[in-house]
């Protein structure tokens, strides 16, 4: 199943985010990973999702060999 962060990139975009398992639930974000994680720890999220959000869109086409 495909998840779609557009909403939370519009929202967070350049920032660190920490999701719940759901990968839709923002729990903490911030510019520096490490506070973002233990913003999400101190929460009761042991094992969150730690993101960076893009500042910008960038579309790429992959070619591998």
């Amino acid at each position: 199943m495909m998840i779609d962060w557009t909403k939370i990139y519009k929202k967070y975009k350049g920032l660190w985010v920490a999701l719940k398992s759901d990968e839709k639930t923002v729990i903490a974000s911030g510019a520096n990973a490490r506070e973002v994680w233990e913003e999400a720890q101190k929460a009761g999220f042991k094992e969150p999702i730690l993101s960076r959000m893009p500042e910008k869109l960038a579309t790429y086409i992959g070619f591998g060999l």
